[in-house]
């Protein structure tokens, strides 16, 4: 049974930093990417950035790049989301989710996941 929990989130001020984890056990097999996403109130659910581990694939959405930057600690079975320079626009509940045999096109759309967490939320102020 795969299972995901995020934790790490919080208010933080414009400029300012955050590391979001995301701990995610029970998958198997090697066509799969573990990433975030993320929904402003109001908005629909936007990609920000995924991991295909097995390969080392990284892939980010534009309005992130150069900003935030996604890891893996195997050990831990852990991702992490490393936020920095965040800008009000960054704030949002913020969703880790892991995705198997995944194709490369699906890595940035929503439908491409199939077991997400909880949420966190992210307040950044101006």
């Amino acid at each position: 049974q795969v299972q995901v929990g995020e934790s790490g989130g919080g208010l933080v001020q414009a400029g300012g930093s955050l590391r979001l984890s995301c701990a995610a056990s029970g998958y198997t097999g090697n066509r799969y990417a573990i990433g975030w996403f993320r929904q402003a109130p109001g908005k629909e659910r936007e990609f920000v950035a995924a991991g295909r581990w097995s390969g080392g694939t990284l892939y980010y959405a534009d309005s992130v790049k150069g900003r935030f930057t996604i890891s893996r600690d195997n050990a831990k079975n852990t991702v992490y989301l490393q936020m920095n320079n965040l800008k009000p626009e960054d704030t949002a509940v913020y969703t880790c989710a892991v995705g198997l045999n995944i194709i490369t096109s699906m890595v940035y759309n929503p439908r491409g996941y199939a077991y997400w967490g909880q949420g966190t939320q992210v307040t950044v102020s101006s």
